[in-house]
Order: C-alpha cells, then sequence, then structure tokens
C-alpha cells in the first residue's frame, strides 16, 4: 500500500453536497474517505453510494457503535450490504465485539475503538477507569487491544502514542488506524483533541492509516495540505520504528 492509500479523510460536513465538493477536490490525494455521525445521521446510507460514485477510493463508516450485542448485530448486518464500505468502527467490548464479527460482510473490516483521542489521564479517571490504566492510557489501549484481537477484529483505532507498543505486542495482526493528527506546520486552533501527534510521528511509530481532517480542510489549499501529509506519511515509513 502507498503512502497516499494511508491517508484517511473525514468528510465531517453536515450535507451531500459538501461530501461531494471534497471527494472530487481530494480524490487523487487520499486513499479513503470517512462517513462520520454527522455526515450519516443527516444524509442515510445513500450517502455511502453517492461517495462511492465519485471515487475508488475506499470508505470508512465511523458510527463507532455501542450498545447491547443483538442490537449492534443488527446494525452491522444492515451496514454489510453496502458495498463500498471498507471499515467499520465499534466499541471496545468483549461480547459486542464477538457477536458483531460474526455478523459482518467479508469486503467489511471491523475496527475496535480502543481509547478516544480526546480522553486524557483525568478524563479517565472522571469515567472511573482505574488510577493504574489512566495512569497511562498506554496500557488501557494494550489491554482492549488485546480484547479486540481475540475477538478477530481486523484492527483497532488508537493515538499515535500507543501505536509503537500495539505494533510490537500484536505485530501484523491487527491493523491500527490512528486519529488526533496534528501536523506541525497546520493551523488548527485549540480544539477537543488530547493525544495528538504529527502524521510523520504516527507512521513511524506504527499506525497503518492515519485519519487528518481539520488539517487539511482548514488549510487555505486543501490539496496542498493533503500532499504535505502524504509527504509525511512517506518520510515515516522510511523511517518507521527507528
Amino acid at each position: 500500500m502507498n503512502a497516499k492509500g494511508r491517508l484517511i479523510f473525514p468528510l465531517d460536513v453536515p450535507d451531500a453536497e459538501q461530501a461531494r465538493k471534497y471527494v472530487r477536490l481530494l480524490n487523487n490525494q487520499v486513499g479513503v474517505f470517512k462517513v462520520g455521525l454527522e455526515l450519516f445521521v443527516s444524509e442515510g446510507p445513500s450517502i455511502v453510494d453517492a461517495i462511492g460514485n465519485l471515487t475508488d477510493a475506499g470508505i470508512f463508516l465511523d458510527l463507532k457503535f455501542h450498545d447491547i450485542p443483538a442490537t449492534v448485530q443488527r446494525a452491522i448486518r444492515s451496514a454489510s450490504c453496502l458495498q463500498k464500505v471498507s471499515f467499520i468502527t465499534v466499541h471496545c467490548d468483549p461480547v459486542l465485539l464477538e457477536a458483531v464479527v460474526t455478523e459482518v460482510a467479508e469486503h467489511i473490516k471491523i475496527l475496535a475503538v480502543t481509547v478516544l483521542t480526546s480522553l486524557d489521564s483525568k478524563a479517565l479517571l472522571s469515567l472511573g477507569i482505574r488510577e493504574e490504566l489512566a495512569a497511562e492510557p498506554i496500557q488501557l489501549v494494550l489491554q482492549r487491544a488485546s480484547i479486540a484481537r481475540q475477538a478477530g477484529c481486523a484492527g483497532i483505532v488508537c493515538s499515535g502514542r500507543e501505536a509503537t507498543a500495539v505494533k510490537k505486542k500484536f505485530g501484523e495482526d491487527l491493523v491500527i488506524v490512528t486519529p488526533g493528527i496534528r501536523p506541525d506546520w497546520g493551523d488548527v486552533k485549540r480544539d477537543d483533541q488530547a493525544r495528538v501527534v504529527t502524521p510523520y510521528l504516527a507512521v513511524k511509530n506504527g499506525a497503518d492509516y492515519i485519519v487528518v481532517g481539520r488539517p487539511i480542510r482548514t488549510a487555505d489549499d486543501p490539496v496542498k495540505a493533503a500532499a504535505r501529509v502524504v509527504e509525511e506519511i512517506e518520510k515515516g515509513l522510511q523511517d518507521r520504528f527507528i
């Protein structure tokens, strides 16, 4: 897989018109387009086909399913009918994951969400996470990555700060998708991300895909910004685990 193929661009926009605009603009710069809650709730499942008709890039359905197993099983069954979806996210719960991996279509990979990149140690403590796990989120990520592998997931979502430890422990058994990417050259104002890294460092640390939204979307020239991210991905691959 080339460097461009590892770049995921989130279509965090309110409607199909804006989504199509970014797909047309970034089609030659991006390997996967991500559909999240905002766009999916606004437009429904038809947005997947609308995007797929404009690009050969993969589509990542990032809905972070989290409910009782029977409910999520049925949702995954419905999502499996979307032929152009490559990835779907589910929160890391052992019973839930084991239930859904048996329902997913062959063309879709289940990614277990470990610890959201908006959460730091203080936030994890406030959620009732044990102190020894909250103090070092990497331990919590490794614990949940182990759950994901045992359940049969294709990969996980974690920050670039934990990618090296996950790759060293699980090797190529788990695909790592990393959000919370903030390039040094980006002009993103203070936001809700807590555990962030640059594109270069995320890939160097072991991320297989990186999700880069605001640094590209808010740039004066999104195409050039995406190209700069791909350059960092290429350098990260060259220096991986050094």
